[in-house]
């Protein structure tokens, strides 16, 4: 018996799938573990796995978006007769959909029906004496308009409005040496739509098709933004001490570690020591996590993703390094799994690389917390009294309870 391959949940917020591209094709031998197609969802784009053994008979939608649990192909032994079972599973997937959309289809039509009735009587109301009497168009004007067969044929073929020419003719009709002199017109005195200007103006914009991800981020960080009541602490960090201890891990060690690293490992183990910032509202309860879990914001084409690096706090600075690496990597290739982009309890939003001095952060969902960070620069400071140049480095800490604190201290190097 032929089987209906549908489209999974691959996610838990996810709603539909957008297939990209099928790597089996009907009629090819499909075995379990073999990869189908690959499906953009809310948060990447993954490989749609075959858990059935046969032929792929049938491909429901070759590219597009597709509901959760809607028919997308079918698999089972060749020359099997699976029409029947399609148009079964078909029907059974329209129910759901049907069902939600009838209360809307019913309201439809009763505003169509009080707008159509509402219309009517206007046009009742409206009628008068005289409003039976035949009317004129402006095609019948046209019509009206006297001239020359070949002056309407060079008007149509030069888009010439006839009713904007003076005719030089028989009881003023229009001839062709008076289409010939309003081209030259209008070739001498060339009219506004050809200034660049007009051209700029007239062009048609370009639409962008919206991805499954970026659907998903307005609509989270929305949600966030107006649900979550942000507030906003500043504090400036000397870095001086932090450019030393790398300049020497960096001399020891293999991998060459980041300044984001650094924060990243000094972010966690200052979570360790205040709980209540590692932790999530869940409306009726707060949940104060026993794992750290840091996420770290990589800009893609589409939007942002967060690569979640777990028990950040238990790791050296040298595994944060290279799985920071490794999974902003993947994340630019769309290739991350749901779960490595779950599950965090902190995230950290570092633009420092493009010398942004500060910005503001919107929290990332389930996070009581975002830390937004800045470019180190040189600027004057107060050391033992006398002023010196000092390399701050800006952090930004967005808050959503107040009595989550920030600290910056503890000692960051001890695990490398």
């Amino acid at each position: 018996m032929a089987e209906i391959i549908r489209m999974p949940r691959m996610s838990d917020t996810m709603e539909e799938g957008n297939i990209v591209e099928w790597l089996k094709e009907e009629g090819d031998e499909v075995e379990p573990g073999d990869i189908l197609a690959e499906v953009e969802t809310d948060k990447a784009t993954m490989e749609l796995e075959s858990y059935h053994e046969g032929v792929l008979l049938h491909i429901g939608v070759k590219e597009g978006a597709v509901p959760v649990n809607a028919v997308i192909a079918v698999i089972g032994e060749e020359g099997e007769d699976y029409k029947s079972q399609l148009k079964e599973a078909k029907s059974e997937s329209q129910e759901g959909s049907e069902d939600t959309k009838e209360e809307a289809g019913s309201n439809k039509e009763k505003d169509k029906s009080d707008e159509s009735s509402s219309q009517n009587q206007k046009d009742s109301d409206s009628e008068a004496p005289g409003d039976n009497e035949p009317s004129t168009s402006s095609t019948d004007d046209t019509k009206r308009i006297k001239a020359s067969p070949l002056a309407k044929k060079m008007a149509d073929e030069n888009d010439l409005p006839l009713k904007d020419i003076q005719g030089s003719g028989d009881q003023g009709r229009i001839v062709k040496r008076d289409i010939e002199s309003y081209l030259e017109k209008s070739k001498a005195q060339p009219s506004r739509a050809t200034s660049p200007v007009s051209e700029m103006a007239s062009a048609e914009a370009e639409e962008m098709p919206i991805s499954q991800m970026r659907k998903t981020i307005a609509r989270r960080l929305s949600e966030s933004k107006f649900s979550a009541p942000h507030f906003y602490l500043t504090s400036t960090i000397d870095m001086d001490a932090s450019i030393a201890a790398r300049s020497k891990i960096n001399e020891m060690a293999d991998t060459k570690v980041s300044f984001n690293d650094l924060v990243v490992k000094a972010a966690a183990m200052a979570l360790r020591k205040h709980s209540m910032v590692n932790a999530s509202w869940m409306e009726d309860k707060i949940v104060k996590h026993a794992e750290i879990n840091v996420g770290v914001a990589v800009a893609v084409d589409e939007g942002l993703l967060v690569p979640v690096i777990r028990n950040t706090d238990l790791k050296s600075l040298t595994q944060i390094n290279e799985e920071v690496k490794e999974k902003a990597g993947r994340a630019r290739e769309r290739k991350l799994s749901t779960e490595e982009m779950s599950g965090n309890t902190f995230t950290i939003s570092n633009l420092g690389m493009f010398d942004i001095d500060e910005f503001t952060a919107i929290i990332n969902p389930p996070d009581a917390c975002i830390l937004a960070v800045g470019s180190i620069q040189e600027l004057p400071v107060v050391k033992d009294g006398a002023i010196q140049v000092g390399a701050p480095n800006e952090s930004y800490a967005l808050l959503r309870s107040s009595n989550c604190r920030w600290s910056n201290r503890g000692q960051i190097f001890t695990n490398i």
